[in-house]
């Protein structure tokens, strides 16, 4: 196997689009932090985007997941009652764009289940996401605790199989992702 090296993300980036892609479907980056996954991820998601020219709109055709991604998702803690937590997600990322209607939940947790046992509720139309699990109560009955906090490990798992989950629609055809 011989090695390649480039003078800049960018000409990386140009390379995985047009060299790599038109043999493959997906390509997958692992790398050590801050060596620059990130940064090609977006010089890569840049070279796939597109203005019409008639309309002003802009189009892109890369889904990625990236610490963009995760930022995404921010927490409210509830800081004033200690009770009311949710994780909200911005409505207005296409990344969010129709999951409303595609049992997004139940694909989240067939992948969700292999690593947490902790359950969620979305919704969608106030963007937030609000997480539960089942406990034994002092008494020894089964009870649900709502509106808990999970862990960082935690979350990011859940963000991990949120975007795999939208994957799964992106690859099965969903208008939404046709992108």
């Amino acid at each position: 196997m011989s090695t390649r090296t480039f003078p800049n993300l960018k000409k990386l980036a140009q390379h995985i689009r047009n060299d790599v892609l038109n043999h493959k479907k997906c390509y997958l980056v692992f790398a050590h932090n801050g060596t620059g996954k990130t940064r090609l991820s977006c010089a890569f998601k840049d070279l796939g985007k597109k203005q019409n020219k008639k309309t002003g709109e802009k189009t892109a055709d890369t889904l990625y997941y990236n610490a963009f991604t995760e930022d995404l998702f921010t927490w409210n803690n509830d800081l004033d009652s200690d009770i009311d937590r949710s994780l909200k997600f911005n409505k207005s990322s296409r990344f969010f764009g129709g999951l409303d209607g595609f049992d997004i939940e139940n694909r989240i947790r067939k992948l969700l289940d292999i690593y947490a046992d902790f359950d969620f509720t979305i919704h969608y139309s106030d963007g937030y996401i609000i997480f539960s699990r089942k406990i034994i109560n002092p008494r020894g009955e089964p009870t649900t605790e709502n509106h808990i906090k999970i862990s960082r490990g935690e979350e990011n798992i859940f963000i991990w199989c949120f975007f795999l989950a939208v994957t799964q629609l992106a690859i099965e055809g969903i208008p939404e992702y046709s992108w």
